[in-house]
């Protein structure tokens, strides 16, 4: 994330949209009536029963063995709130009186699977959101001079609740000006701007309206899963496929990534390789208004949710599927075509493992290093279950990298893992296999104590020569499984800042088998549905959701846990991202570092006499670096944006702030350029996306060295 991107993170200046219904509660005399637009849903008899039985879940197999009591409850309840008003922009300080008196109670509703508080809470913020969106379109029209010296307070999450409405008033009206003055700023005319805004508006109550029950339900369940730890996570059945295609790195479908816009699907993406792609008949920009089932009806899917009609248009492979669309360009009122796609599997090609090779000088002499980035450790579980040798996976994948890198005659492998938040255990185990002979990898200690070493039994290696890991803050879970035992094993550097911190281990569990036999007749009961069939149908599959809970703790093969505490590179560089916000030492209910008995495992070398040299080598090139000092100089940027809360309305002071930045920024971007032979940039004009990347530069630079090193003999690796 860059410098700009992280600022926009902090100040949170974009709304943030929890469209989430009010439901039927306890004591709310709304109940059953529509209030202020808001839908008035109600939590189903299989939610009920989910949440009962992930409490008896939680109390007897999660690894911490958690009471669901007081205490929890009371973190439940702020979770919660946090969920949907983080910001304290919604909320009046006479709702959170109200609500309080439930902080302690709400450990009893769970067990007893009542959720009619927690969507009380629901309700008061769909109403309140509703009622703030509605004042701010009746604002847009006003005028606005932009020469006050009035502030927005863009963070209110250290302030009290509001008082009242007109306080409530006062915040999003300026919350409305500071948005027009950005328009104004970045070019559009007053009449524009108005409509541009009226139309944003309009399109976050529409979509208020569409909100369901499943998804009020994640969010409860999120707020009470999160209280136990970060990792323990409940999926509602729709998620829970999205979970599983993403761990799959795959799905099955037409190839295409959608949008809505204006209340329309719009085709943002067609993804290569799949059906869509194949066919080339369906473009970016191309708008969905219907879809059909093989010769079915057309429905039409004007004003659905994006995921309803993205369900209908996935679907097994080898079934044919008809939209009804209005090509790129042309008005809504045209006459659609209509394209017909057989569905088959797609490879999601941004998720999959992929190579690059680059030339690097040291010494006087040009070296190859191949570059395999790894975004997750993904594998297709259900494709491996069904028995199909060419299941998709992230090992796999890398040892067909490998051998081209070899065939390409690479002097080195540099695997960047930057950004991956991890995956499949196993492809963790699997991968490190590919860079050493035999041995453990990982120690893993269940809730009950009991300790598992995972060992690569494969004596097969994929590359023997020199080896390279980059990690940042967000390498996480199996990226910290693979960066720690190729570490502790000497079998190549680390490079980078200090990972995540993620040493526990979830098993995702279908719902449907956790869900108790009296549970299951007692929806039979409730549903006054005597056919056995029906109620299996009912209680299996994916209409209870997913929950995936921490039953384990990995720990490194020198017994340290990297739970806390992650992976400390050899060589290591700044963290833009603070540790205080990201990582797991960050999260109240993170289990704590610890450590067990090291296993037996026999080093591939010794790499602490070349650490040294490698470091005082990169400290030197540090010393002269421009951008190194650049990003230093945005760290400290950085920790001085936290502390502020308010950006000013006054449009001369606040484009000669950006002006005065984005000068700044030129002025060291050409110093950069001009550093390394490139041409300078004007104002206004944008430099290559791929043209810059400071840590894999200088990580390539280390390997450089490292191949030095292993020439001059100062490296070897003993397998």
């Amino acid at each position: 994330m860059n410098l700009k991107s992280f600022k926009e993170m902090l100040k949170k200046i974009f709304l943030a949209i929890f469209v989430v219904a009010g439901l039927a509660c306890k004591g709310d005399p709304r109940v059953g009536t529509k209030v202020d637009g808001s839908n008035n849903l109600q939590p189903d008899a299989k939610q009920a029963i989910v949440v009962k039985d992930l409490v008896r879940l939680m109390e007897t197999q999660h690894y911490k063995k958690v009471r669901v009591n007081d205490s929890l409850s009371s973190l439940i309840f702020s979770n919660l709130l946090n969920a949907v008003d983080e910001g304290k922009n919604y909320f009046l300080a006479s709702d959170i009186s109200e609500f309080e008196q439930y902080r302690l109670t709400m450990d009893d509703d769970l067990r007893s699977g009542d959720l009619s508080v927690m969507f009380l809470m629901f309700n008061t913020y769909q109403r309140r959101y509703n009622e703030r969106i509605k004042y701010s379109l009746s604002q847009i029209e006003k005028p606005y001079s932009f020469n006050s010296n009035s502030t927005y307070i863009f963070d209110r999450s250290k302030m009290p609740w509001f008082k009242s409405t007109t306080e409530a008033d006062e915040l999003w009206s300026k919350r409305v000006e500071y948005e027009l003055l950005n328009l104004k700023l970045a070019g559009s005319d007053a009449t524009k701007s108005a409509m541009t805004m009226k139309k944003r508006y309009e399109n976050l109550l529409s979509q208020s309206t569409k909100t369901n029950n499943q998804d009020a339900f994640q969010t409860i369940m999120d707020a009470f899963t999160g209280a136990i730890d970060p990792h323990t996570n409940y999926f509602n059945p729709r998620n829970a496929q999205g979970f599983r295609e993403s761990m799959a790195g795959s799905f099955e479908g037409i190839g295409a990534r959608l949008i809505l816009e204006n209340e329309v699907v719009r085709v943002a993406e067609v993804i290569p390789g799949g059906p869509a792609f194949k066919a080339n008949t369906l473009k970016v920009n191309d708008r969905i208004i219907g879809v059909a089932q093989g010769d079915a009806d057309f429905e039409d899917v004007i004003g659905l949710r994006i995921d309803n009609t993205v369900s209908k248009i996935k679907g097994k492979k080898g079934t044919i599927v008809r939209l009804k669309v209005i090509p790129a360009g042309q008005e809504l009122s045209a006459k659609p075509e209509i394209i017909s796609l057989v569905r088959d599997r797609v490879l999601m090609q941004e998720q999959l493992a992929k190579k690059i090779i680059k030339n690097i000088s040291s010494g006087g002499k040009t070296y190859k290093v191949g570059i395999i980035e790894i975004p997750s450790f993904y594998m297709d579980f259900d494709e491996y279950r069904a028995g199909n040798p060419a299941y998709q996976s992230v090992s796999r994948d890398v040892r067909r990298i490998l051998d081209t890198l070899k065939q390409q005659s690479v002097d080195a492998v540099l695997i960047d893992l930057r950004s991956n938040g991890g995956g499949s255990l196993q492809e963790a185990i699997e991968l490190t296999g590919l860079f050493i002979k035999t041995g453990p990898v990982v120690q893993v200690k269940n809730f009950r104590n009991s300790i598992q070493v995972d060992n690569d039994r494969n004596p097969d290696i994929a590359w023997t020569g020199p080896l390279g890991v980059m990690t940042d803050r967000l390498s996480a879970s199996a990226s910290e499984i693979f960066a720690a035992a190729i570490q502790d094993y000497g079998r190549g550097i680390i490079m980078g800042t200090q990972t995540y911190g993620k040493g526990t281990v979830q098993s995702a569990m279908d719902m449907a088998q956790v869900i108790s036999q009296a549970d299951k007749l007692l929806l039979m009961a409730q549903s006054k549905n005597s056919d056995a069939e029906m109620v299996s149908s009912a209680t299996s599959g994916p209409q209870f959701g997913q929950i995936n809970i921490t039953m384990a703790k990995f720990y490194r093969v020198n017994g340290s846990s990297t739970q806390n505490k992650g992976v400390v590179p050899d060589i290591q560089f700044p963290m833009i991202y603070p540790a205080d916000k990201v990582g797991e030492s960050s999260e109240p209910a993170a289990l704590p570092w610890d450590t067990i008995v090291s296993s037996r495992f026999t080093t591939v070398s010794d790499l602490s006499s070349i650490k040294s040299i490698l470091l005082n080598q990169h400290d030197k090139r540090m010393k002269s670096s421009l951008d190194y000092k650049y990003l230093l100089e945005d760290i400290a940027e950085i920790k001085k944006r936290e502390a502020e809360t308010t950006v000013t309305l006054n449009e001369a002071q606040l484009k000669k702030e950006r002006d005065e930045q984005d000068a700044k920024n030129l002025i060291r971007e050409n110093q950069r350029r001009l550093a390394q032979g490139l041409l300078v940039l004007k104002k206004g004009e944008a430099k290559s996306k791929d043209e810059s990347d400071f840590i894999r530069d200088e990580s390539l630079k280390i390997m450089g060295d490292i191949i030095e090193l292993e020439k001059s003999n100062k490296l070897s690796m003993k397998y």
